[in-house]
């Protein structure tokens, strides 16, 4: 019997690994060059529209009774709580607010799936799938939905420039921003992206990014935009929403936790929660 030298053994798969790095490195060759940390180019808090300053002044196409719930949040915020901002609870921003660039972004580009890993505590990634797969019908709803994208080559080039993607599937509550803007609680919201490179500044990403949701009278289009941090040795900063988080959430109401350890109001002749379980409050 003839038996194979164990190196011509090794030859053989060094050969069909270096033939699937050519593959691969022809694949990547398709695809835009997103390599970097991706950091939002407006000044100012996070929003949903970087083109217009925070509040009402985003001009959101609100129903009549969407408008009046957020003119109430914006209202009780001025006066010291949250109103319907709920992140500061930790629970997740999802989409479309996690697209605002509390941090910096990072993009895996695979030809199945693309990944937005995000340094912030509240949301941490999202996967856009790629691989030709329709929406599923039995998956659990989620804060960042599920995303089904497609590359595609605008230019006739050959080469992938743009990504569109639709989301749908979602849980909440959601919020645009901090400043409580909600989306409707039936969830049925549909988000809409175009992710490509400028044209002329290949370190400047643009995400065009329309929502059509209940509570408005009609599609919402916002134009946001990254600048890219290319050192390749840059820290990426850990985020843990909870630690540290002095906002303390009780019966639908909000407290504060002193840096002496105790609970204490947010605004002016707030009671205190209800003690009923404390001995204390028996005497």
């Amino acid at each position: 019997m003839q038996r194979q030298s164990p190196i011509g053994a090794l030859g053989v798969l060094a050969a069909l690994l270096i033939s699937g790095g050519i593959a691969q490195a022809f694949e990547d060759a398709k695809y835009p060059d997103l390599k970097g940390a991706w950091e939002r180019t407006d000044v100012g808090g996070p929003r949903f529209d970087p083109s217009k300053p925070r509040g009402l002044t985003q001009q959101p196409p609100l129903t009549p009774e969407y408008r009046a719930l957020y003119e109430a949040s914006l209202a009780d915020q001025a006066a010291g709580g949250q109103g319907d901002h709920t992140v500061y609870r930790c629970l997740a921003w999802g989409m479309p607010a996690m697209m605002n660039g509390y941090a910096p972004i990072e993009f895996i580009v695979m030809p199945e799936t693309t990944y937005m890993l995000i340094d912030d505590g509240n949301d941490s990634f999202r996967r856009i799938f790629t691989d030709g797969r329709g929406f599923p019908t039995d998956a659990e709803p989620k804060f960042t939905g599920d995303s089904i994208g497609k590359w595609i080559d605008t230019t006739g080039t050959g080469r992938y420039d743009t990504l569109e993607v639709e989301t749908r599937n979602f849980k909440g509550p959601r919020v645009y921003d901090n400043t409580g803007l909600m989306l409707h609680p039936d969830n049925q919201s549909v988000i809409r992206e175009r992710i490509y490179l400028d044209k002329s500044d290949r370190n400047l990403l643009h995400d065009e990014i329309t929502v059509e949701d209940h509570a408005l009278t009609c599609p919402w289009t916002a134009r946001k935009a990254y600048t890219r941090n290319a050192d390749p040795k840059r820290e990426w900063r850990e985020d843990v929403c909870v630690e540290n988080n002095p906002h303390v959430g009780i019966a639908g109401d909000t407290y504060m936790l002193s840096a002496d350890g105790y609970l204490m109001p947010v605004r002016k002749g707030q009671k205190p929660p209800d003690l009923r379980y404390f001995d204390q409050a028996k005497k």
